[in-house]
């Protein structure tokens, strides 16, 4: 499975995030990237946030105001089939490596965005990790760090492997 990055993002704390010519990752995220609620997001088992850009696409479609970054990812990609992605998957994105950690569920601070977007991304089959759901991976994936590095717009992310 491979794609590229559509965009890397960061932001002083909350959302949107905004865009960024070239990230540097480290094992906490991205340099210069602030969570607005550190106690619930961010550290080393959610350093990064990823989302599909075709996720958002539909998102637009279904009515909110969102584009890239908007939903707090760090990493928006383009090509990967979101269904597809899964707690302990390796992905070499740049020159850095990371794993999916957790799915993530939507939070209050989306709901700037307009009423119904965390049920719109997130549902009682993606809590119970059912990925045969439609909302599967629209609230992105969690990452940690395992190699640090460099990420830009236009960079490859490929699928390494499914960590044991």
């Amino acid at each position: 499975m491979t794609g590229s990055v559509v965009q890397v993002s960061t932001s002083r704390g909350g959302v949107p995030k905004l865009p960024i010519e070239e990230g540097v990752i480290t094992p906490l995220g991205i340099e210069g990237d602030v969570q607005a609620h550190p106690s619930i997001h961010g550290g080393t088992q959610q350093a990064l946030l990823v989302i599909s850009a075709e996720g958002v696409d539909d998102l637009a479609t279904l009515g909110f105001p969102v584009t890239y970054g908007s939903l707090g990812e760090n990493i928006t990609t383009r090509g990967l089939d979101r269904r597809f992605w899964r707690v302990g998957q390796r992905w070499r994105v740049g020159s850095a490596v990371i794993e999916f950690t957790k799915l993530r569920q939507p939070c209050d601070q989306l709901s700037v965005y307009g009423p119904g977007i965390q049920k719109a991304v997130f549902d009682a089959q993606v809590k119970a990790g059912d990925s045969l759901s439609p909302r599967w991976g629209l609230g992105g994936f969690y990452a940690s760090v395992v190699q640090p590095g460099v990420v830009r717009a236009g960079d490859p992310i490929a699928l390494l492997d499914q960590a044991v």
